[in-house]
């Protein structure tokens, strides 16, 4: 695998009481590169849409770089492997399929393998399997008819495999599952990641949303597994694009306000957020930032994750991440507590077994979404969505001190992470009072970083009257990769009315532009995309862009936020490369140039906290 041109050694920073380590602590961080978010056959809906045969084993394997046979018969592999990886299997049902396939004795021991195999005996396939499948977890009421001991058995094959993996300091195979609630087709969808091994995570059964569809059940069941264990574990959620409103609704699941106690229940089980993923991206949307000219990315913003309900606007605003970033000023104010302060990172959602979020080697979400002629035309599942829409992301980026579960699993503990759509940029963050122009240029940024501020993730305390926090940003291109275009700084605070903002900073730019001081914005770059050829030239942007930056908009007695957006130029969408290599003609619809892009973890100020001795 090709390293990312160094941004050398760290040690760290000060200041945010939410940020644990103490000033000077010896703390020397590196970024590695994963996905958190993959299913294998031994997830239902994998195995139901054809993927049969790859297991967890098999993602493993091509997450490291090994060439894997795929459901299609084709043969794939990452140019470059990863550094992590969690298969995240579907904790309903999960392993049942295989397992019924095979006649699994265990299995059939129980009512419901029973009731399954015989409808496979009398059909002669899985479509009765699968329907019957389809209506439990479609039901008002979720049962869970699995016994608990077969389901931890299987749990403990699952998790064993990720064991036998996971090769400390040279790649991290995560344990973990998803928790897959829908309330009437709403997705309240959770990834649940351990610190731990096979020997504590399978102790107990995957809690799945048979047991329970709300989160704070799941809460409740990650407490006692840490009190009966001794363990580390944490959720987290991903496309609150297709909740229709409940990813960060402003009440519970059973209908209360929210108070102090969820606030602090919710922020410590889930630090950070899946913001861009195949079903779309999350960060913003055009209705909610229309000032924001790059918000309309790989948008799905029709309906909800079942297509039973079509979406309607007021939704919008506790859907996506920085509209409920914004909430959660708001919510930490009136409760004094933010439920909603979580760190950015990306993951494919793959269910294929394959981790890919390249443009130009892009495996679907499905089976029926791998490369074929037909694909761009056809719709996933036969009746979902339209496979033209899936967005080739993302992928989870990590400083941490060392490549193990648990220097990773703190990392994202303490949210010093991002998200990416793909591309590997290198991107490093930190806010603080002491930065001043030109320190973007030192020879050990990072360190300087460390030592005079807070990294992305961290929060940073009251400033004294008169003083405005001073940021220091460093953004590297992928290597091989397009170059970059601009690097922007978001920001959202909450005013003295109790009225929330946003606005987007242009604060590194390529090719010598500046922002028009009249209008606000920056001119765009030529485009140099040959759709036809699928191919682009770097003949612009640039290969890094580093700034230092004052907020001029500050105002000490105000809650706020800011977190970095970096914009490759354009580049050939992936439906742009299945055109030329099969040579089809697609329809104008479909989107063929996409504009990749990287969005760190914020950066709090919070100036009801006062600044560490």
């Amino acid at each position: 695998m090709k390293k990312l041109f160094p941004l050398l050694l760290m040690t760290t920073f000060a200041i945010a009481e939410e940020y644990s380590p103490p000033l000077a602590a010896s703390q020397h961080t590196r970024l590695f590169w994963g996905d958190l978010h993959v299913h294998s056959n031994q997830s239902p809906d994998s195995f139901a849409f054809g993927n049969t045969r790859l297991t967890p084993e098999n993602a493993f394997r091509f997450a490291r770089g090994e060439a894997v046979p795929t459901s299609g018969g084709l043969q794939a592999q990452l140019r470059r492997p990863l550094d992590f990886l969690l298969v995240a299997d579907h904790a309903e049902f999960i392993g049942v399929f295989p397992r019924l396939m095979a006649r699994d004795p265990m299995l059939l021991s129980t009512d419901l393998g029973k009731e399954w195999r015989a409808l496979l005996d009398e059909t002669g396939n899985l479509r009765a399997v699968i329907d019957a499948w389809l209506q439990r977890l479609q039901a008002t009421d979720y049962q869970q008819e699995l016994p608990d001991s077969i389901r931890r058995s299987i749990w403990a094959e699952i998790s064993a495999t990720a064991d036998t993996h996971n090769v400390p300091g040279l790649f991290t195979a995560f344990v973990g599952y998803e928790w897959t609630s829908m309330i009437e087709g709403n997705n309240l969808h959770r990834v649940v990641l351990f610190r731990d091994g096979a020997e504590r995570a399978a102790q107990l059964a995957p809690y799945s949303a048979l047991d329970s569809r709300d989160p704070e059940e799941l809460w409740a069941v990650m407490q006692r597994y840490e009190d009966v264990t001794g363990g580390r574990v944490m959720a987290i959620p991903h496309n609150g694009n297709v909740s229709n409103g409940l990813m960060f609704a402003l009440e519970t699941v059973a209908g209360e306000p929210l108070d102090r106690d969820y606030a602090e229940r919710r922020a410590r089980w889930e630090p950070v957020y899946e913001v861009t993923q195949v079903k779309g991206d999350g960060e913003a949307h055009p209705f909610l930032s229309p000032d924001d000219e790059f918000a309309d990315f790989e948008t799905w913003d029709g309906d909800n994750i079942a297509r039973t309900v079509e979406k309607r606007p007021e939704m919008l605003a506790h859907e996506y991440a920085r509209p409920a970033l914004k909430l959660g000023l708001k919510l930490a104010d009136e409760l004094g507590a933010d439920p909603f302060a979580f760190g950015l990172i990306g993951s494919t959602d793959s269910h294929t077994t394959l981790a890919t979020a390249d443009d130009d080697n892009f495996w679907g979400k499905f089976r029926d979404s791998e490369p074929s002629a037909e694909r761009v035309t056809n719709k996933m599942g036969g009746a979902l969505w339209s496979n033209w829409r899936l967005a080739a992301s993302g992928y989870a980026a990590i400083w941490a001190e060392e490549n193990t579960r648990e220097a990773l699993f703190d990392a994202l503990a303490r949210r010093e992470v991002y998200a990416s759509t793909g591309p590997r940029i290198a991107l490093r963050f930190f806010g603080g009072e002491g930065f001043v122009p030109g320190d973007e240029d030192v020879a050990d940024l990072a360190r300087l970083g460390y030592n005079r501020g807070v990294p992305m993730g961290g929060s940073l305390a009251r400033l004294p009257e008169g003083v405005k926090p001073s940021f220091l940003v460093h953004a590297l291109k992928d290597p091989d990769g397009a170059n970059l275009d601009r690097v922007q700084i978001v920001k959202g605070w909450l005013d003295a009315r109790g009225e929330l903002h946003e606005k987007v900073y242009d604060v590194a730019l390529s090719d010598g532009r500046v922002v028009d001081s009249a209008t606000g914005k920056t001119p765009s770059l030529p485009s140099t995309v040959d759709v036809a050829a699928a191919t682009y030239s770097n003949s612009v942007g640039a290969v890094s862009l580093a700034t230092v930056w004052t907020d001029p908009d500050f105002d000490s007695a105000e809650q706020a936020f800011y977190y970095v957006r970096v914009l490759e130029i354009e580049t050939p969408r992936w439906t742009a490369y299945d055109g030329r290599y099969f040579d089809l003609a697609i329809g104008k619809f479909v989107p063929m140039v996409t504009k990749e892009r990287a969005y760190s973890s914020p950066i709090w100020y919070r100036p009801e906290t006062q600044a560490s001795p």
